[in-house]
């Protein structure tokens, strides 16, 4: 097994990073939030001889998850995640993409093969990932946790020096910040992590600093 390893492919108009996890030995992989702009999604994988093993999505927002079908029928493996919770928005990417302007280019309501619990392990490449289940930006938002790694791909519960937004539907900020004060927070100070949009950091930082948790 070699050292976990991640891309960003920026998509969609709202730049939210699409996270290509991988090992550095076997090229083994996931994606993660497929958002749309699929084919260069592919075009990274192929550049870097990636074989994907599924689709990971973290929760049901257009700008994560309005490509997962196409990449999806693309690859043929599996889309997994995020929590039942937010099947109603996965049911209705559609018309949040008529809501934004985004109808057609791909962007299809999404139906994972398996959603994911609070406490379920995932992985590739002898990677494993621990599943949290972290409400607030979205009902059934979900983070991926590698303990050996330390690491977390948080989706858009935390962001560097912000969190996440919770006046969508099903958003509630008291929620989020218990999220991220009573599942994020404890697994360390040394956690670094990537987010949906802009740069990712470390955990300790965001204690520190983050205007929304000080």
């Amino acid at each position: 097994m070699g050292q976990l390893n991640a891309g960003i492919v920026p998509v969609t108009p709202f730049e939210q990073n699409c996270t290509i996890l991988f090992d550095t030995d076997s090229k083994q992989g996931v994606v993660v939030d497929p958002g749309g702009d699929v084919d260069r999604i592919l075009a990274a994988l192929a550049d870097n001889n990636i074989t994907v093993t599924a689709i990971w999505l973290t929760h049901g927002h257009i700008d994560h998850a309005g490509g997962a079908m196409d990449l999806k029928e693309a690859l043929g493996v599996e889309i997994i995640g995020p929590h039942e919770a937010d099947k109603p928005l996965l049911d209705n990417i559609e018309n949040q993409a008529q809501r934004f302007g985004l109808a057609g280019g791909g962007v299809r309501n999404c139906v994972p093969d398996r959603f994911l619990n609070e406490g379920e392990k995932v992985g590739f490449g002898g990677h494993v990932f621990e599943v949290l289940h972290c409400p607030g930006h979205a009902p059934g938002h979900i983070v991926f946790y590698n303990r050996a790694a330390k690491f977390a791909h948080v989706g858009d519960v935390l962001f560097r020096g912000s969190v996440g937004r919770t006046d969508l539907p099903g958003g509630d900020h008291a929620s989020l910040i218990a999220s991220i004060k009573e599942k994020l927070l404890p697994l360390g100070d040394d956690i670094g992590f990537i987010c949906g949009h802009g740069p990712g950091g470390r955990l300790g930082e965001e204690r520190l600093s983050n205007p929304f948790l000080v």
